[in-house]
């Protein structure tokens, strides 16, 4: 996938959605596994899950 596309809302990442989440792996440089973990943990704000995956 291209990073050309952009999610509807740039400030929430959106499980349900799995070109989206293909979106924020790639952005944030994670597996899926570790996307739906961080979401779990802190919620969708992109925000708080980059800042749970950089810890």
């Amino acid at each position: 996938m291209s990073l050309s596309y952009q999610p509807a809302e740039l400030t929430r990442v959106n499980l349900h959605s799995t070109v989206e989440v293909n979106y924020w792996c790639q952005t944030l440089n994670c597996t899926e596994t570790r996307l739906r973990n961080a979401v779990l943990a802190v919620g969708p704000l992109v925000a708080d899950v980059r800042g749970y995956l950089n810890r």
